[in-house]
């Protein structure tokens, strides 16, 4: 991960306002993507043109909202439209009583890593390197054996092996351990198959743990996409985060993601905070310390193992709405990322789901989901989260860093930013 000298920062934000004042007198808009800038997008160039200043301020009162009341320690976020900045914002503190965030805060992204592991997965199946179809144990024959763990604990064997799209989906039947209602996940908790200290092993640990349901049969939250970035690693014959660094993240200017933090880095990388039940008030939550962001000693976990910036997964962000590029550097072909925007969960998956290749589906647009039928989400368990609008070319990242919720009447982040967003977009 590279760090970005004050000084070189301050002549990149010099520059990109210097642009986005020429964009405004010229079109009367900002400096769009696409400008060749990897300084894009910055605080200088949002210049709203196609929301209300009303509605924009609406939204900025409800993110600050969760501020103000101690909810979260600060927050950032960004809203994009046809490649243009149209806000950006940060309110806070890294942490309660810590340093102000600033357009260089890094943030534990978690399950937002997921779609930048899809990503990847789409590159090497653009080479023709695997199918949907294509059974897991052509890349990992240790899934050769597994079993199907029954409600009474029994086990029974698996009906087919499950396919490369069922494992994209959370559909291949996997547990995960991110709460403790079933025995399968009692075992992922037991054994943190993520904290093992590279992809083979891990790899191995998953492989011996029963699946929760026969592949192809539910929709489970899951470890696939750890196992894909195991797969990246079998099908690249480099690391994961080598191969994210040369294929996604130098390409699209993301110099600020990566799987592990320097030392120097530190004071940049914001605090997690959960709220204490008994008190009400929020507190620091501490990181695994078997998944620490500053010892390589565990896996790299395409399932939630990045952090990253506002700016850098805006970036990430406005190439999906772009169909696969950025600034001249295309990762992914048009028809690939379309393909990564269409709901390939089978109608007969138990509970209904809408998924594609990296990212949930929004269904029809409703007051509760405001955003249009097919927007391309997710967020991360730390409170980070995005939306790509391919209807609309809107995008949308917001960052804060707590674990849980904010107690009753806390901002609901996703869907109240949603909301404010759609309800100011100029008709």
């Amino acid at each position: 991960m590279t760090i970005r000298k004050s000084a070189i920062r301050a002549m990149l934000l010099g520059a990109a306002a210097a642009l986005a004042l020429g964009a405004c007198q010229t079109t009367g808009g900002g400096a769009t993507a696409g400008s060749g800038s990897k300084a894009w997008p910055t605080l200088a160039m949002a210049k709203p043109t196609q929301f209300t200043p009303e509605g924009l301020a609406a939204l900025d009162a409800k993110m600050k909202e969760a501020v103000d009341k101690g909810q979260v320690a600060g927050l950032e976020y960004v809203l994009i439209k046809d490649g243009k900045v149209e806000a950006f914002k940060i309110h806070g503190n890294q942490s309660f009583g810590g340093a102000p965030m600033t357009e260089n805060t890094i943030f534990r992204i978690r399950s937002m890593s997921k779609p930048i592991t899809g990503v990847a997965m789409m590159q090497l199946y653009e080479q023709g390197k695997w199918k949907p179809e294509d059974p897991i144990t052509k890349f990992y024959p240790e899934f050769a054996n597994l079993k199907v763990m029954k409600a009474d604990g029994t086990l029974e064997p698996v009906s087919h092996t499950p396919t490369m799209q069922e494992l994209f989906t959370h559909t291949a039947g996997m547990g995960y351990g991110l709460s403790d209602t079933t025995a399968v996940d009692k075992m992922f908790i037991a054994e943190n198959p993520m904290g093992k200290p590279d992809m083979k092993s891990m790899v191995k640990r998953v492989s011996e743990i029963p699946l929760l349901a026969q592949p192809g049969t539910r929709w489970s939250y899951s470890i696939a996409i750890d196992v894909q970035g195991a797969i990246v690693e079998k099908l690249s014959g480099m690391t994961f985060g080598e191969y994210l660094k040369k294929n996604v993240f130098t390409p699209l200017g993301m110099n600020d993601t990566g799987f592990w933090l320097t030392e120097a880095e530190r004071p940049r990388f914001a605090e997690v905070a959960t709220r204490d039940n008994d008190t009400g008030k929020m507190k620091p939550y501490p990181d695994d310390p078997a998944r620490s962001f500053f010892k390589r000693d565990h896996e790299e976990s395409g399932g939630g193992g990045l952090t990253s910036t506002t700016h850098d997964y805006a970036r990430f962000v406005q190439m999906l709405l772009n169909k696969g590029e950025l600034d001249g550097k295309r990762v992914l072909k048009p028809e690939t990322v379309e393909l990564m925007f269409q709901n390939h969960v089978p109608a007969t998956v138990n509970p209904p789901r809408l998924w594609g290749y990296g990212g949930s589906l929004a269904g029809p647009t409703s007051d509760r989901s405001p955003t249009p039928q097919g927007t391309f989400s997710w967020f991360g368990i730390d409170g980070t989260w995005f939306w790509a609008d391919a209807t609309n070319k809107v995008g949308f990242v917001g960052m804060i860093q707590r674990r849980g919720g904010g107690g009753p009447g806390a901002v609901n982040f996703q869907p109240d930013s949603a909301s404010a967003v759609y309800k100011a977009m100029v008709k």
